[in-house]
């Protein structure tokens, strides 16, 4: 072999040392380059896979409280009755030859309420002299309190309040001190 034939023996053999570094380097980067992407397209899913749960918990909490409240428009088309239930019971308390109708008026009142009761409707406990809150009460005027301690407190209780489930579905209307 002439030094001619050794020198380009040698050439090609670098040449293709360059080639295959070349060649594993571009390997190196395209592995990368899709390992990249994998992280991306993982952290799509992983960000998808999230908002599906909370999807997936909000819509079936809505479906609870819907179920809890269903009966919510029933129930607000009864209150006048049992409040107008509640007058004639006062009324008739104070007449003493009505007894026997107060005892039936007493029991058709007790079955009405133990009914939606289990319906899930409660009355709303108020009481006389009891701190004003503007989230559950609902003012319709304001007197001269008759001391200063009740003073932003409620003097008088006009028409109950009441909550189905957790919802307030008629907010009780007080008369508050000023």
């Amino acid at each position: 072999m002439s030094k001619k034939d050794k020198q380009s023996t040698i050439e090609k053999e670098q040449v293709e040392e360059v080639q295959n570094e070349t060649l594993e380097v571009e390997e190196q980067t395209a592995e990368e380059k899709l390992q990249e992407e994998v992280k991306q397209e993982k952290d799509k899913f992983l960000r998808l896979f999230a908002e599906f749960e909370n999807y997936k918990r909000r819509t079936s909490k809505e479906r609870i409280e819907l179920f809890a409240t269903a009966s919510e428009g029933v129930m607000k088309t009864l209150l006048p009755i049992l409040d107008d239930f509640e007058r004639a019971l006062s009324h008739i308390e104070d007449d003493k030859e009505a007894e026997e109708l107060r005892k039936g008026v007493l029991l058709i009142y007790q079955k009405l309420v133990s009914t939606l009761e289990k319906e899930g409707l409660k009355a709303m406990e108020v009481e006389k002299g009891g701190d004003f809150d503007a989230d559950k009460h609902e003012a319709i005027t304001q007197i001269p309190a008759p001391s200063d301690d009740l003073k932003g407190k409620i003097i008088d209780v006009v028409e109950k309040g009441y909550v189905l489930g957790e919802k307030i579905i008629r907010f009780p209307k007080v008369v508050i001190g000023q």
